[in-house]
């Protein structure tokens, strides 16, 4: 077991925060941002990764490497606990699965969640799902549970059978998944508070909801995901859709009129940033380093 347990700790938030919210992070500077707004835990989305990182669809294309990327980048600034979407486990085999499984403990995420659809992946919240058998899913979750080299590490079975097969036989994954071992499940695309309530029951391990702006799932509060005995509420791309839309006045706006004087209002200013990355603390580290070299 790792000295100090990423996975621990989100198990540990996961207890004292009930329900715990788990923001999307779509970088390094946006995981500290996350820290400092008072969040125990942080999201890396594979939708995140593919339109933010690579500026591709969410379908599949993205690989374990490109998501690694991010993954260490985060946990090398931010000490909060990530959750990391690793899709179908970026391969067909258990071995695909076993080196997702241990390239995330390695690279310091605390938990991952694993889906049910085919290589061929959509958004969750798309039409033209595919989904692979429950045999096949219950497979990939103990080739993970089998590949662990922390204990700790949370795994997280996403089933995205509701829309596919329909909620009785998606409760039925659910919890196929968590008696091979999965540690919590993420039913995708709920429709209504009663449904998490259904899986909450039918597994006894915490549940996620997905609180995804412009899906399937309403925009429920935490108040009424908590009478629903739902675990955890994620904001996977929240701020991502916030930076782009933003990013596209300003773009606008500066071709629009020569200037970006019309726009300065809306930017973080150079001293909030420095405040955030911690600059100040760097470079008089270096003012040090320089002044020990002039006194040689």
């Amino acid at each position: 077991m790792a000295l100090h347990s990423a996975g621990a700790a989100f198990r540990q938030a996961v207890q004292e925060e009930s329900p715990l919210q788990v923001i999307g992070a779509i970088n390094a500077n946006h995981a500290l941002l996350a820290k400092r707004a008072g969040f125990r835990t942080i999201y890396l989305s594979g939708g995140g990764v593919a339109a933010g990182s690579l500026g591709l669809p969410d379908l599949g294309i993205s690989n374990l490497d490109d998501v690694l990327t991010d993954v260490r980048r985060i946990t090398d600034v931010c000490d909060l606990p990530l959750l990391v979407d690793v899709d179908t486990g970026f391969g067909a085999s258990a071995f695909n699965v076993a080196r997702t499984v241990k390239s995330m403990i390695k690279f310091g995420a605390a938990a991952m969640h694993i889906e049910d659809q085919v290589g061929a992946k959509r958004c969750g919240h798309r039409p033209g799902k595919e989904i692979v058998s429950k045999q096949e899913m219950v497979d990939r979750i103990k080739a993970a549970v089998d590949a662990r080299t922390d204990e700790n590490f949370v795994i997280m079975a996403r089933t995205d059978a509701l829309a596919v097969e329909g909620l009785e036989a998606a409760v039925e994954r659910a919890v196929a998944c968590v008696e091979a071992g999965a540690d919590m499940i993420f039913p995708e695309a709920i429709t209504d508070l009663g449904m998490y309530k259904q899986f909450a029951n039918a597994v006894k391990v915490p549940i996620l909801a997905n609180i995804t702006e412009f899906g399937s799932t309403p925009l429920f509060t935490v108040d009424e995901l908590k009478g629903a005995d739902v675990g955890l509420v994620l904001y996977p791309l929240s701020a991502f859709r916030a930076m782009n839309k933003a990013a596209e006045n300003v773009y606008q706006a500066i071709r629009r009129d020569g200037t970006q004087k019309n726009v300065v209002d809306t930017m973080q200013t150079r001293m909030e940033l420095y405040d955030r990355i911690d600059y100040h603390s760097y470079e008089q580290r270096l003012d040090a380093l320089f002044a020990q070299q002039k006194n040689k």
